[in-house]
């Protein structure tokens, strides 16, 4: 099979998941991991925020 061809199903299929991570996290952090010029590593961390819920006013909090 041609190497530039595998290349791109490679790339196509990276490209996919991010876009996928992308539209499907609300709140958080994306870290594209580069090594040698091509993505590594995609490092997702998903942010649940409780502040609004937690009041310390209404009894909520520590």
């Amino acid at each position: 099979m041609n190497k530039l061809l595998e290349k791109n199903i490679v790339n196509d299929a990276i490209i996919k998941d991010l876009i996928e991570t992308i539209y499907s996290l609300e709140d958080g952090d994306i870290y594209i991991n580069i090594k040698r010029g091509k993505i590594n590593r995609l490092n997702i961390t998903k942010k649940n925020d409780f502040h609004d819920v937690w009041q310390v006013e209404d009894g909520g909090g520590i």
